[in-house]
């Protein structure tokens, strides 16, 4: 008699999530030894290239921010409706659920009141730690395990009455060799007179419109003490045409890099970053690249974050450490001298320089704890629901 495949079903919302999902597919068939695949759901072209032909485009879904959100919601519920239905219809031995939470935990709710009986594994935890904390107890009912990126998500969640989180480690942590220099870059990072400065204003539209004019004028300051300092800006393709015009009236022009390969070879010898909060600051920490961060926004987000944000820190670094160990500037406090004064500090040898350093190998043995690949540990952790299934 033929093994039966085994069927899982995975709804990736946006190219990262496609991403993860097609390492864990990869695992996945490694686990299963020879066993056959059914692979349905949502997914891009990642996803496709590993079998999967999606149910519908995930063009359909990959929204983000208030405006295009409304602008698409029928077409997003109807989405929702057709991600569960097609589900629970497969009855999948498995159903993962990647990111894009608003769309993805929705889709998990409805197909457990479809069809109850399928373990649901939903992999990043939402930042229910940072805000709108009542979201983990929602989630309890229909997703019956988190995978974590971070390591203080599992201790998170359950405080918060979440659903059951393991820590399975982040893609990052297999990246490590394209974001550590070599020897000769090696050299250009240990240079305090002649340094490469990272200069990363965001990815998104108004996080550039905020924080250029002050970083503009940072490294301004910074290029008066260094003349012989070097700044390079890595921009993502669709806003270097915004960057550009911002730089052009800026009296010291970093060197804008497009493209992976390049933002990968300024973060190997760098010496120190000027960087916007975000996802960045846990690259430059893994990078070993000491950060000053700042984010600033419209005056009624400020307001609202700081209403909804119950956390000391928003740095991911400073977040995992369990201590502010990254400098932030928030809003008002976003000021060229406040900004240049943190980052001489951090460029010449010295103890603030240290400390970062100290605490980012902290980081890592912690981000390391997991294990080497999240996906395999994602996966295991995910197989691990169906031994706790009930016996048909």
């Amino acid at each position: 008699m033929s093994t039966p495949p085994f069927r899982l079903f995975v709804v990736a919302g946006e190219a990262s999530g496609d991403a993860l999902g097609a390492r864990f597919v990869q695992q996945l068939r490694h686990r299963l030894a020879g066993r056959p695949l059914d692979l349905r759901g949502v997914g891009g072209e990642v996803l496709a290239a590993e079998g999967l032909a999606s149910i519908f485009p995930q063009e359909d879904i990959a929204v983000m921010g208030f405006g295009p959100v409304v602008a698409r919601l029928p077409l997003l519920l109807r989405r929702i409706s057709d991600a569960a239905q097609a589900a629970a219809a497969f009855a999948p031995d498995l159903m993962l659920t990647i990111d894009a939470p608003d769309f993805s935990l929705r889709v998990d709710k409805k197909l457990r009141r479809l069809n109850p009986a399928v373990p649901i594994a939903h992999w990043v935890c939402p930042s229910v730690w940072a805000w709108r904390q009542g979201r983990a107890r929602r989630m309890r009912p229909h997703v019956d395990r988190i995978l974590a990126l971070l390591p203080f998500e599992p201790e998170a969640l359950a405080r918060l009455g979440g659903p059951d989180t393991v820590y399975v480690g982040h893609p990052l942590i297999e990246r490590l060799t394209e974001l550590r220099p070599g020897p000769d870059e090696a050299r250009v990072r240990a240079d305090a007179q002649e340094p490469l400065i990272l200069v990363l204003p965001g990815s998104r539209g108004s996080e550039i419109r905020h924080l250029m004019p002050a970083f503009g004028e940072t490294i301004a300051r910074i290029a008066q003490a260094l003349p012989r300092a070097r700044f390079v800006l890595p921009a993502v393709p669709r806003l270097v045409e915004a960057i550009t015009g911002i730089v052009a009236s800026w009296p010291v022009k970093p060197e804008i890099v497009t493209g992976e390969a390049a933002k990968l070879a300024a973060f190997r010898q760098a010496r120190a970053a000027l960087a916007a909060s975000g996802t960045v600051t846990l690259e430059l920490a893994l990078a070993q690249v000491p950060t000053v961060a700042a984010y600033r926004g419209a005056g009624w987000e400020a307001a609202l974050a700081r209403r909804l944000i119950k956390l000391p820190t928003v740095i991911l670094p400073n977040l995992i450490l369990g201590e502010n160990v990254v400098p932030e500037f928030i809003q008002d406090d976003v000021t060229p001298d406040a900004l240049a004064l943190a980052l001489a500090a951090v460029i010449g040898d010295g103890a603030a320089r240290d400390r970062q350093l100290d605490g980012f190998a902290t980081l890592e043995h912690r981000m390391r704890s997991a294990g080497p690949s999240p996906a395999a540990n994602a996966v295991d952790a995910a197989l691990a629901l169906l031994r706790q299934q009930p016996a048909s």
